[in-house]
């Protein structure tokens, strides 16, 4: 077998798998509701992938780079869902999506040109959803209409995580650590919701799965930031491990907390 093939062959297989977890969580997410829902978006289904696959490409030492990168992306990512969470209120999808990711792009863009610090990462988190969770708080509240799934939902949710995990494998070699870094974090789900649930329930019922799942995301950014340590310190397997055990461990805390609330309140 060329090793053109066996490249070819091993990227598709990477792609599907990739492909595979992001369906998942996709369906469990509608079927379950915005707030559990919004926990299943906040794992790490799309960003995970491109990770394992980025440490079987590369050394300890790039992925704990491309971390750094990462981190503050983590806090663009919670800008672009403030954006759409606000025009999707009372605008078209195109208005509220494609405003969402500009802004992502934007800010992505600026990030890039930075040579980012843990610290610096850490702290852009902390301001961003210090300033984001707040203003979402008020859109987190949406019955969730009953969601009927279209033949073409899966192939496409597929087909949008299978074109990520492409573009950070062929890329990675020649944009480097910090670009692959940004480009890994794309938020594929939240990008998926927008597009396939605000045509068919509405902007408000969509928009409060993106505000449930602020919380969430910080917990991811915190992973990140222990995947870079524990890459440094112990190598990408067991940093990505302890990156995943964080991103779970801290969504399930947040579930049982949110089940002992609504204990309380009845």
């Amino acid at each position: 077998m060329s090793l053109d093939l066996h490249f070819l062959l091993f990227l598709l297989l990477r792609m599907a798998i990739a492909a595979a977890f992001v369906v998942s969580a996709s369906v469990i997410t509608e079927r379950s509701g915005p707030v559990t829902g919004a926990l299943v978006a906040t794992l790490p289904v799309s960003a995970g992938p491109s990770y394992v696959f980025l440490a079987i490409d590369h050394d300890a030492a790039f992925i704990a780079q491309g971390a750094l990168s990462s981190l503050p992306v983590n806090a663009a990512t919670i800008f672009m869902g403030l954006t759409y969470v606000v025009l999707a209120q009372r605008h078209s999808l195109v208005v509220s999506c494609g405003s969402a990711v500009a802004v992502w792009i934007a800010m992505a863009s600026v990030i890039r040109m930075f040579e980012w610090t843990l610290t610096a990462g850490l702290a852009a988190n902390f301001i961003a959803f210090g300033i984001c969770i707040p203003l979402l708080a008020g859109y987190r509240h949406v019955k969730m209409p009953l969601v009927t799934r279209r033949w073409y939902d899966i192939p496409m949710r597929a087909s949008l995580v299978a074109t990520l995990v492409a573009i950070v494998v062929s890329t990675s070699g020649w944009v480097g650590p910090r670009i692959s870094g940004i480009i890994a974090l794309y938020p594929v789900v939240f990008s998926s919701m927008m597009v396939i649930l605000h045509p068919r329930i509405g902007g408000p019922p969509t928009a409060a799965v993106l505000a449930n799942s602020a919380w969430g995301l910080l917990g991811f950014g915190m992973a990140i930031a222990v995947m870079h340590v524990a890459v440094v310190k112990f190598g990408s397997v067991i940093g990505l491990f302890l990156a995943l055990a964080t991103c779970v461990t801290w969504n399930l805390t947040l579930w049982w907390s949110g089940r002992r609330r609504r204990r309380v309140d009845a």
